[in-house]
């Protein structure tokens, strides 16, 4: 499950008055150590609290991420 989708359930389960500790407990049950922490669970409910509605990252300015694969390299 991607980012986004960890919180859309975030988003959804806020706003159905759902504590961030259950909801972490519910994440963790279903994908254990793939599951955001509890300390980002709350972090995003509060932001949902507030009014926010985005799911997405925001656009972020600094140096491009970057790989290196064969085709590259060479």
């Amino acid at each position: 499950m991607n980012k986004e989708n960890f919180r859309f359930y975030i988003k959804v389960h806020t706003a159905l008055n759902v504590k961030a500790t259950i909801i972490h407990d519910e994440l963790r049950t279903v994908f254990g150590d793939e599951a955001p922490s509890y300390r980002t669970i709350a972090r995003w409910a509060q932001w949902f609290r507030e009014g926010h509605e985005e799911i997405e990252d925001e656009e972020r300015s600094g140096r491009p991420v970057t790989e290196s694969t064969l085709e590259n390299i060479e």
